[in-house]
């Protein structure tokens, strides 16, 4: 009886066949490899604008060579608008973690690590909103500080970095849209924290006709806010006198009294606080406190923020 089963196939035909099976998946692979990248830098993209407040155009040099380390952006005065004293806002969001090298190196300077383990580094700073050693959540659009010359700098400017999860420098950063490569110097215009939701501008949203630095007056700039349900409380500081600012806008009800309150309160001194019912905002409220620790907060109806003791300046 003849013998049944699989069929024989010759030795140099079944060579072949596997040889053909294990081609194909592995030819299959750098395709998939490809995809996973693509699919992880789109989930992990981050995007940076200007680090200055809206409307603000500074030149971005990223010159070469001896420029260390290679790649980084020397932000620098445009025009008629001297960057010194410049407020410095985050590029993106992310954790900031405030630093101080004295004399030397960075100066005082601030790395934010983001959401895809990139980092952003501002350096030379001239003042911070936190000491050294602390750190703090911050939202695209968050003051960090103000330009200055610190460490190893030779003049007044903003050192400025974009880095990668492993630490490597991205020798050809993009901000606002604009890529500086490498030998390039270009003029960006800022439209960082030009206002709506979870900005922490000078311009107010909600349909609110008044702005925190309108209210508090000239010489004023917005370096905290926090949202409440119904508008927005700011802290603001004038660097000319030393003099800090509170205001509490609302962005609804307006143009009804509605209860409404801002407090600022410096460290070791009494509080000064503004409530009542008001049609567009609360304050403001002002206390000279150079050097000092302050507390500052306000309400809308229920809704209400309360800072712990920060903004050292």
């Amino acid at each position: 009886m003849p013998t049944t089963g699989a069929p024989t196939w010759p030795k140099t035909f079944r060579s072949t066949i596997a040889a053909l099976l294990l081609a194909v998946p592995a030819a299959m692979l750098p395709q998939h490899a490809a995809m996973a990248r693509q699919q992880d830098a789109a989930t992990l993209a981050v995007t940076h604008k200007s680090p200055f407040n809206c409307g603000k155009t500074f030149y971005a040099n990223n010159w070469t060579p001896n420029h260390n380390p290679s790649g980084s952006i020397d932000w620098q005065t445009y025009g008629g608008d001297a960057i010194n004293g410049e407020t410095v806002r985050a590029t993106a969001a992310g954790t900031a973690t405030f630093r101080n090298e004295g004399s030397k190196s960075y100066g005082q300077w601030v790395e934010i690590r983001h959401s895809d383990g990139s980092r952003t580094r501002y350096a030379h700073l001239s003042t911070m909103v936190r000491a050294a050693g602390s750190s703090m959540s911050v939202g695209q659009g968050t003051v960090i500080g103000t330009v200055g010359s610190t460490g190893g700098s030779s003049a007044p400017h903003l050192h400025y970095e974009q880095r990668t999860s492993s630490g490597a420098m991205d020798t050809s950063p993009t901000v606002n849209g604009v890529t500086v490569s490498l030998g390039q110097k270009k003029a960006v215009k800022s439209t960082n924290s030009c206002g709506g939701g979870g900005d922490t501008g000078d311009s107010s949203s909600g349909g609110n006709r008044y702005t925190p630095a309108g209210v508090c007056g000239s010489g004023y700039a917005v370096i905290d806010s926090a949202a409440l349900t119904g508008g927005r409380t700011y802290l603001l500081y004038n660097k000319g006198n030393g003099s800090n600012c509170v205001v509490t806008l609302k962005t609804t009800k307006l143009g009804s009294a509605s209860p409404v309150s801002a407090f600022l309160e410096p460290k070791g001194a009494s509080r000064a606080t503004d409530s009542g019912n008001f049609s567009y905002y609360a304050g403001p409220v002002k206390r000279s406190a150079p050097g000092k620790c302050v507390k500052w907060g306000g309400s809308i109806g229920s809704s209400s923020y309360t800072s712990s003791f920060e903004h050292c300046g």
